[in-house]
């Protein structure tokens, strides 16, 4: 769990708080409407698809970033049209995806 803290804190630019429930549950500080909380009680089943995705304004710096973070990127930049996508997996071998509105 500490592990996966420190991983998402720094990918996404946070900083460390306390864990609660002994440890076991950590809520991310995010913008807006939407939570981000790491969960050690139960396993997830990895999936084929990505869990969830970032948005980013510019995929190439995001690209850079996470290179420079040593993540592991499972894919190049690719257009699909109205969005630009990327997959890369956090330290679990969880799918994550970071898009990029095309205008």
């Amino acid at each position: 769990m500490s592990r996966a803290v420190d991983w998402y804190s720094r990918i996404l630019g946070l900083p460390v708080q306390e864990s609660t429930h002994e440890g076991k549950i950590y809520n991310l500080p995010m913008s807006g409407d939407v939570g981000l909380i790491l969960d050690g009680h139960k396993p997830v089943t990895n999936s084929s698809q990505p869990l969830f995705f970032f948005w980013t304004t510019d995929i190439q710096l995001t690209y850079t970033f996470l290179l420079k973070n040593d993540v592991h990127i499972l894919s190049k930049i690719e257009d699909i049209g109205s969005v630009t996508t990327l997959t890369f997996k956090d330290p679990d071998n969880n799918l994550l995806m970071v898009c990029q509105r095309n205008s």
